[in-house]
Formats: structure tokens, C-alpha cells, sequence
């Protein structure tokens, strides 16, 4: 996990885009102990000002899409989504990438943690018409922090924003967004320099329920059944979305 999580700060310090923090190693003690030594920053929430910077850096971090045979979906390694491994398969195919490696492992995972068969059955028929949702939408595959809530943002003293803890893949910038959306915390000046420096596609509404059901899955993996209606009624919607 923290080797993933080297690889991940390693990537997004490479394109000079957002501050990061250094990493200085990782290890394990011998009494089989994993750990990870990263530079300590005095961080505090983000304010305005420094969440309109942010934007403006996660939109140039999503045009980073690496050389072009790099340019697929997924990533050389696979990594943590929290406590969860995350597959990055590569794919050509943004939906399939989506359906594959997000949607049906969280899928079986719930499944075995208990999720009513019914549910169940609406979420297999979701991750078979996933590729609905993207007819008039050709996402690109865009380098993602991957677990962009604001527990991983904040701010520096003299104002520069910071983020950390990443899971990082190439994927449709949207799913970092959504995230961004889902728990809240970011400042209203975070969303409004993003979609001036990248306006975001029509559609991203509905997508956006479409990329935080993976974390709402993954809670309901992690933490527990308080998770599973709010899984169910985004399953609800999105396959009347198909139906519609």
C-alpha cells in the first residue's frame, strides 16, 4: 500500500502542476511493520483563495495524459481505493475500463459483504449498459488524483494548496469531480476555476452518480450497511437513466 502510494505522489509530482508532499522512504520493521516517512506540512482546510488555485491545478494536472502509448486507461500498477485494492487493467475503452475495474470488483465485494440480491441484480444490469452513459462522450484518459475528497486537500500557511493520499489511474477527469462533489468540504471557488480553466461536458450530472457509486460501494465494503441505501437508490437512478 504505501509502495502504491509512492508511485502515485511520484506521478503527481512529475507534472509540476500541484504541491505534493516529498517522500523520504518506506520500509518494514523487524517485527513485519510496514511504513511510510513523508515530509510533514502544517496544512489547514483550503480556503477560497486557495481552492480556486487548486482548480486551476487539477485542470492542468487533467491535461497531463502522459506519451501517447501511455495514453489508455488504467495505470502500470495497481493500487488502494482506502483499504480496497483497485485493479488498473489497461483498456482502450473508457466504460469498459469503468465496468470492469471499478463497478463489478466493488460489485462482488458486495455481494459477499451481504448486498440484497435485488440490488445486486439492478448493478449487473448497470455495469452491462455502463456504455449508455457515454454515446455523445468520448472522455479522454486524464492522469486523476483518484480519492479526491478534502480529507486530501488543504493549505499551506503562506496560502499553497496540497494534496496527498492519492490513487492514481488515468481516467475521465469527471471521476475526480464527482468525488471532489460527493462528501463535500471543498470551497464553492474550487469548482467555479475549474470549469473556467476546463468547462466541464453536458451529461456530467448523471455521470457523476455513475463515479461515486464506486465509493459508495467501497464504503458500503469498508464501513458497513449504513452505506447500502444510499448505494441503492444511486443504482435506482442510474438504471431508470438507462431505461429513460
Amino acid at each position: 500500500m504505501f509502495e502504491a502510494e509512492v508511485d502515485g505522489l511520484a506521478a503527481l509530482r512529475a507534472t509540476q502542476t500541484v504541491r505534493v508532499p516529498e517522500v523520504f522512504g518506506t520500509g518494514i520493521t523487524e517485527n513485519g511493520t510496514a511504513w511510510i516517512e513523508l515530509e510533514y506540512l502544517e496544512l489547514a482546510p483550503l480556503s477560497p483563495r486557495a481552492g480556486a488555485r487548486l482548480g486551476e491545478q487539477l485542470a492542468a494536472l487533467h491535461r497531463c495524459s502522459g506519451q501517447e502509448a501511455e495514453a489508455r486507461f488504467g495505470w502500470p500498477r495497481d493500487n488502494f481505493i482506502g483499504s480496497t485494492p483497485q485493479s488498473n487493467r489497461s483498456h482502450a475503452s473508457w466504460p469498459s475500463f469503468f465496468a470492469a475495474e471499478r463497478l463489478r470488483p466493488q460489485l462482488a465485494l458486495a455481494q459477499a459483504n451481504g448486498l440484497p440480491r435485488a440490488t445486486l441484480s439492478l448493478g449487473e444490469r448497470l455495469v452491462e449498459g455502463v456504455g449508455a452513459f457515454f454515446l455523445d462522450y468520448r472522455p479522454q484518459p486524464c492522469l486523476l488524483h483518484g480519492d479526491l475528497w478534502a480529507g486530501n486537500a488543504g493549505e499551506l500557511p503562506d496560502g499553497t494548496a496540497v494534496i496527498f493520499d492519492p490513487a492514481v489511474y488515468r481516467g475521465d477527469r469527471e471521476a475526480d469531480l464527482a468525488m471532489a462533489e460527493l462528501f463535500g468540504g471543498f470551497p464553492e471557488a474550487f469548482y467555479a476555476a475549474y470549469r473556467a480553466a476546463w468547462p466541464l461536458d453536458p451529461g456530467f450530472e448523471v455521470r457523476k452518480t455513475l463515479y461515486n457509486l464506486y465509493h459508495i460501494l467501497n464504503h458500503f465494503n469498508m464501513f458497513g450497511a449504513s452505506y447500502l441505501g444510499q448505494a441503492r437508490r444511486m443504482i435506482e437512478r442510474l438504471v431508470a437513466e438507462l431505461r429513460g
